[in-house]
């Protein structure tokens, strides 16, 4: 089973991933790699320091109207690979969205937005494929996934 979704009542955009990698399970939380550049990049488009807890990741979001979950519940995955990605399950993304606020979902990569597409895609919650923030995007540097990342975060 995936991560419960990060998601309060002011959410206006969702933010998807695919699914934990392993060091994600082991701190127990989204972006639990330490070379990952989510948090960093939240809190540099945020204006806010990087967090370091849980709590301190759930605030920085629900501050700001951001939701976070991944696209699937569960599956068959060798590592953190996600091309290895079989029997999907994915998450119910549409009773998430449903008496929120949430008006579209931004995809933390191109599987993760064809994750979306494939399963939980509806007309009225447009989705957006941006660049991965893994450190195996190694292509995009920091600062060109805070000009992709910021036409969609600001504090």
């Amino acid at each position: 089973m995936s991560f419960e979704p990060v998601c309060g009542p002011r959410a206006h955009t969702l933010i998807v991933g695919t699914w934990p990698s392993p060091k994600s399970w082991e701190q127990g939380f989204y972006y639990g790699h330490p070379q990952n550049r989510f948090w960093p990049l939240m809190a540099r488009l945020l204006g806010a320091a990087v967090p370091q807890t849980i709590p301190e990741k759930k605030a920085l979001l629900l501050a700001h109207g951001l939701a976070l979950w991944d696209t699937i519940e569960s599956c068959t995955i060798t590592g953190a690979s996600d091309a290895s990605i079989r029997d999907v399950v994915p998450t119910d993304i549409a009773a998430l969205a449903r008496g929120t606020g949430i008006r579209r979902v931004l995809c933390n990569g191109a599987t993760a937005y064809r994750l979306y597409q494939t399963y939980s895609a509806m007309p009225d919650l447009p989705a957006v494929k941006l660049p991965s923030t893994s450190p195996a995007n190694a292509a995009w540097s920091m600062d060109r996934l805070a000009g992709a990342w910021g036409a969609y975060i600001r504090p």
